[in-house]
């Protein structure tokens, strides 16, 4: 049986994008995600992947901090700033 893979929402430039989003340093993610920087660090540069549990962590820092993760079919993923109610922010 070929099980098919589904790409990441959480890609290394998605997250460099929502960090981007929210003017916050890799540091600033690390302490939300209750990771290492040197885990965001790695990751955005490639050097390895996220475990699903610590990517789990940071997905769920970056939506408590009002990003949504959009994936849309044929284009890629998108990223939204949210405010607290849940509308686009200006």
């Amino acid at each position: 049986m070929v099980q098919e893979t589904k790409p990441r929402i959480l890609t290394p430039a998605a997250c460099r994008g929502a960090r981007g989003l929210l003017a916050w340093s890799q540091s600033d993610l690390a302490e939300r995600a209750e990771v290492s920087r040197s885990t965001i660090k790695d990751y955005e540069t490639g050097a390895h992947d996220l475990h699903r549990a610590s990517a789990t962590l940071v997905r769920r820092a970056f939506e408590d901090g009002g990003v949504t993760f959009l994936e849309v079919e044929g284009l890629g993923v998108g990223l939204f700033l949210t405010t607290p109610g849940g509308a686009p922010r200006n």
